[in-house]
């Protein structure tokens, strides 16, 4: 039940049959699919194979074991072993319990939690205990979900590396001499090391994506109003969503379901009705040999140019001759407004982001320095409690919204925010999904970035377009590239029409299932079944 550190396995025997020198394609079925652990939990509980504190303790041991060297959570909760009991206590007495009983949850530090500290990874909210639980976060608790602890993050989720944070550096399950990615890297390490079944992140421009193809995990943004964000700390509110983390397809999409659907306290929120998520998730035993056949999809050309590793793209090529076996019909797309995405939403993040963090000045928000007077009582307040990357937004938001720049910086970015819309929305009218990298390269080096912010600016050139487009994404893992003891992995993203999550995760299933020759499990831990 309880995995160990052990020595890396060989690095060939974790490359998928596609990454050679010329590609392979893929079309045999294979049993090696991840199996989704919050389906196995239940069956194991309810048949009464293993006790919910027996569970729970397997995962906190492990936690324990890899903590030290991931530095994945800025709080756990001491709760745990008592929820868990009391599942135990509900199944003994045949009671009912929820479809996530059992299964630990961890929850990005942006995201509230009454019983927690919530601290945004920022000094300005050090030891802040929110009166309240997230709309998200309630969800989970409500359906016998384990909040475990908070996970690291950039501060305020600011950043592209979780070096970002006020407390501490979070490292890659697959080499902790690298970043996990940013800014939800604690929670993509939590399950990429299963410290945890599933997690909580956030994406504003990537944020869930890009940790998620950096740790070899699952990761889904949902469309925009799909999930509440009453109780996430607003960073850019019309581009920020509450997102999903798991090592399957099936376990992400099973949380996503369990988040979603509309919030009265959240004005933004849809009403549409939620689809059952899970009913897409097929068997192999019940898959024809195409079974994604007359699927359209579209690969982006502008996310394979210059600047992209060729092993992220050797990758992605791989994984596009794999749809094609799998049915699919797939051609190269071209979006000449793609790269005009990353400075838009720059400028656009930046600007609402001078607007929301001017709440954190000491007196209304956030941690309060003593001073003599109130105008000096502001500054140092905010001066002492936010770090230099979110020092740095305030300053490029205010100065794009100030008198004489508006025009030439805010109103163009939204200009092409609407430009960016409408290609991806006639890409999407012929394409049922469209495909890229989630990043341009693999998980680098910590520290290799932290002193030049364009160049991790420009690692968010992969996803920002979807969050300006108010769209569905989802990466799943699709190869290695060298690097690393094992090497490391890319992420396939997968981007749908508004509210078309239910598609994505199909297609993201079949071709989970049918990848060979690929076990995403970190050389950190021994084995995949965290229980």
């Amino acid at each position: 039940m309880l995995s160990t550190l052990h020595p890396p396995r060989s690095l060939s025997s974790r490359f998928p049959r596609y990454i050679s020198s010329l590609p392979v394609t893929l079309c045999t079925l294979t049993a090696q699919s991840p199996p989704s652990q919050i389906l196995s939990i239940r069956h194991a509980l309810l048949s009464r194979h293993v006790t919910a504190t027996q569970l729970a303790e397997s995962y906190l041991s492990r936690l324990r074991l890899t903590e030290p060297h991931l530095r994945s959570f800025l709080h756990l909760s001491d709760a745990v072993s008592q929820q868990a009991s009391r599942i135990d206590e509900l199944i003994a007495g045949n009671e009912q319990v929820g479809p996530l009983a059992g299964v630990l949850v961890a929850v990005k530090d942006n995201i509230c939690t009454a019983d927690m500290p919530s601290t945004g990874g920022s000094r300005v909210l050090e030891g802040y205990r929110p009166p309240f639980d997230a709309t998200a976060v309630r969800k989970i608790k409500e359906l016998g979900g384990i909040v475990v602890g908070k996970t690291n993050l950039d501060e305020f989720g600011m950043g592209s590396t979780t070096e970002g944070s006020a407390f501490q550096v979070t490292a890659n399950p697959w080499d902790v001499s690298r970043v996990p990615g940013g800014s939800s890297g604690g929670s993509a390490a939590a399950v990429s090391a299963r410290q945890c079944v599933v997690s909580l992140g956030s994406d504003t421009g990537g944020s869930v994506r890009q940790p998620a193809s950096f740790c070899g995990v699952v990761g889904l943004k949902p469309t925009y109003g799909r999930v509440s964000r009453y109780g996430l700390m607003a960073y850019a509110s019309s581009l920020d969503v509450i997102g999903c983390f798991g090592s399957s397809i099936a376990d992400t999409g099973i949380l996503l379901h369990a988040i979603s659907g509309h919030d009265r306290l959240d004005a933004t929120s849809s009403k549409r009705e939620v689809p059952d998520f899970a009913s897409q998730f097929a068997s192999t035993d019940f898959l024809e040999s195409k079974p994604l056949k007359g699927l359209r999809v579209g690969l982006i050309r502008e996310t394979l140019d210059d600047g992209v590793d060729s092993g992220v793209i050797s990758a992605i090529r791989g994984a596009a001759l794999h749809l094609e076996d799998l049915g699919c019909s797939v051609s190269e797309i071209s979006l000449p407004s793609f790269s005009l995405g990353l400075p838009a939403y720059y400028i656009l993040a930046a600007s609402e982001s001078s607007s929301n963090l001017s709440r954190y000045d000491g007196v209304r928000y956030g941690n309060q320095v003593t001073a003599g007077e109130l105008t000096s009582l502001y500054g140092d307040s905010r001066s002492k409690g936010f770090g230099p990357e979110v020092k740095r937004r305030i300053l490029t938001g205010t100065y794009a919204l100030s008198a004489g720049y508006y025009d030439a910086y805010y109103k163009r970015a939204q200009q092409v925010r609407t430009i960016i819309r409408k290609s991806f929305k006639a890409a999407l009218d012929e394409n049922d999904i469209l495909i890229s990298p989630a990043a341009p390269s693999a998980a680098y080096k910590i520290g290799e970035k932290k002193d030049d912010p364009l160049a991790m600016y420009a690692g968010d050139i992969m996803t920002v377009n979807v969050n300006l487009a108010g769209l569905p994404a989802l990466v799943l893992p699709c190869g290695f590239v060298e690097g690393g003891v094992a090497g490391l992995p890319v992420g396939l993203q997968m981007i749908g029409a508004a509210f078309d999550e239910e598609k994505l995760l199909k297609v993201g299933h079949i071709f989970e299932q049918t990848l060979q020759n690929c076990r995403f499990v970190p050389p950190l831990i021994e084995d995949d079944s965290a229980w």
